[in-house]
């Protein structure tokens, strides 16, 4: 059986190497002809002599090369250092060329359908402009500790004696290349000045193996609740080896919620804290699923029912298993305009407070970043969640 599994997890990895390898030749191609749209649409208009605009073209094949470099440097090369230097390259660049690519079309289509060929010199250096600022305003926003976003949720038949109860709610960190222990550790001080009755850490805490990252995310250690620090997994936890990662996340004193519950006690009332395994674990090799009802199973009757669930689109299952509030992240809220119309395609809700049937979900944007270091339009959030009793019905 241990040979069995052994054998399925060495299977995986060649065929995520081999998937890996594919997605980035193909990743060149498409990045290297949206560079071509740029340099052929925006180069030519711009009032600079013919050598900037080779030194133009030049920067132009370079952030075709960095950007998938950057983000699959782990598919090409072995040495952490190189691996680092060359996502924080990579992510910068991405950043900058995805706001020079949305800026360009807008501009394109602007000159089309109003007739501003005329305004062409202008408008390119409005175009190459903006996404310089963008990109700096983005990046600083990024790379500060979150703020901290205070939702105040009306639970149905909430005892008074958890009114008040609060929850900080930390997701999406995406410790990883550009994240690091210092970022961390501003996280964890500003989430424990908070002074909150319980921590949510809704998936997604990590981009890389337990070897790469277990002195990086150490200060998590130190968050402190008054009824522990509870968490759940995410996609990218199974990118990096879940299993590992819960057996790390338990020797910081975290305590993970694997489609499974805890009751917690506060001032003579029960509150069900429950947490689901991510949507997507049925597609990895660790056996996992994600199952509310499992969550709930054993639970104790009428006590308000809290659910950490790393993706929103978990919803419509978790309502109907009789939760009475889910928290979730996944989405960063679209990160950076305009992606957050994007999200949509594939989540129920981007960010914020929202209502499923008898069930209240909230999206966090999330407290870090993934990919580009840059948040424009979608910052990023510390939530403190504090529970409430719901106004009596006709009174």
């Amino acid at each position: 059986m241990a040979t069995d599994h052994v054998q399925d997890g060495s299977n995986f990895i060649q065929l995520r190497r081999t998937r890996s390898r594919r997605f980035a030749i193909r990743a060149f191609q498409i990045i290297f002809l949206l560079h071509f749209y740029l340099g052929w649409r925006l180069l030519p208009d711009l009032p600079i002599d013919r050598g900037l605009q080779f030194l133009g073209g030049s920067g132009l094949v370079l952030s075709s090369l960095l950007i998938p470099f950057g983000t699959l440097s782990r598919v090409f090369f072995g040495n952490q250092k190189v691996i680092d230097r060359l996502t924080w390259a990579g992510a910068l660049t991405m950043g900058w060329a995805s706001s020079l690519l949305v800026f360009t079309i807008v501009r394109d289509v602007a000159m089309l359908v109003l007739d501003l060929w005329i305004w062409r010199q202008e408008s390119a250096v409005v175009v190459l402009g903006l996404s310089i600022v963008v990109t700096i305003v983005g990046f600083y926003n990024a790379r500060r500790v979150a703020r901290v976003v205070r939702v105040t949720i009306p639970l149905d038949q909430l005892p008074a004696s958890l009114e008040g109860f609060t929850i900080a709610q930390i997701s999406d960190l995406h410790v990883g290349s550009t994240i690091r222990r210092d970022f961390v550790q501003a996280v964890v001080e500003r989430a424990n000045s908070l002074d909150p009755d319980a921590i949510a850490l809704t998936g997604d805490i990590v981009d890389g193996s337990v070897a790469q990252l277990a002195e990086e995310v150490a200060p998590l250690a130190n968050l402190r609740a008054r009824h522990g620090v509870f968490l759940v997994t995410g996609n990218h936890e199974y990118y990096h080896g879940a299993d590992d990662w819960i057996a790390a996340f338990r020797r910081l004193g975290l305590h993970p919620l694997l489609n499974a519950h805890v009751v917690l006690h506060h001032d003579g009332a029960d509150l069900v804290f429950a947490g689901i395994n991510d949507y997507s674990a049925k597609n990895s090799t660790h056996h996992h699923v994600s199952d509310p009802y499992a969550a709930l199973d054993e639970s104790p009757e009428g006590a308000p029912k809290i659910l950490l669930a790393h993706q929103p689109r978990s919803a419509p299952e978790v309502e109907a298993a009789g939760f009475d509030l889910q928290l979730s992240g996944h989405t960063h809220g679209g990160q950076f305009w305009p992606w957050n119309y994007f999200v949509r395609l594939q989540q129920p809700y981007i960010a914020g407070l929202h209502r499923l049937g008898r069930m209240w979900v909230y999206t966090s944007r999330g407290t870090g970043y993934w990919g580009p270091p840059k948040r424009f339009g979608a910052p990023s959030e510390i939530t403190l969640v504090t529970l409430s009793q719901a106004p009596m019905k006709g009174g």
